[in-house]
């Protein structure tokens, strides 16, 4: 990880343009059938992320700030005519239940299918809270749900 620049003021409509383009709500999920040999920690991991070209990760370090939580990684695209990247990554559930969630819900995404991945998502954390995805049986409807997403 780079070392940060100074704090900067974000507008929180601003933040909704740019997750309305370039971000996203997801879970990754574990295939049951294929537990034995994935080797994930969990068996759900919950994201929100946003990535941008490497010259405006200057944003994603205020994105950092302004949430006060996350962190921002490099992202190499070795794919012909693209660049790398730099992405601004929450994972943490309390994190995406305490600031992440009711940001959102304060101001409203957009765009059609953002606001549709973002309410799934939040029936995804839902489900985490109760401890639906400890089950095979919860675990399968999340993965459902996961696969509906954008």
């Amino acid at each position: 990880m780079e070392k940060e620049p100074p704090q900067c003021m974000i507008d929180p409509n601003y933040i909704v343009g740019l997750v309305d383009g370039e971000g996203s709500f997801t879970s990754y999920v574990r295939d049951l059938k294929r537990s034995k040999e994935v080797k994930r920690r969990n068996r759900i991991e919950p994201k929100f992320y946003l990535t941008l070209i490497e010259r405006d990760k200057e944003i994603l370090y205020r994105l950092k700030k302004y949430f006060g939580c996350g962190n921002v990684y490099f992202q190499k695209d070795s794919r012909l005519n693209h660049q790398n990247c730099y992405r601004y990554e929450v994972g943490r559930r309390e994190d995406l239940n305490q600031k992440i969630i009711p940001f959102f819900k304060k101001h409203r995404l957009k765009l059609k299918s953002k606001s549709k991945d973002f309410s799934l998502f939040c029936e995804i954390m839902k489900m985490i809270s109760r401890g639906e995805h400890l089950g095979d049986e919860g675990l399968e409807k999340i993965l459902k749900i996961k696969q509906s997403m954008h």
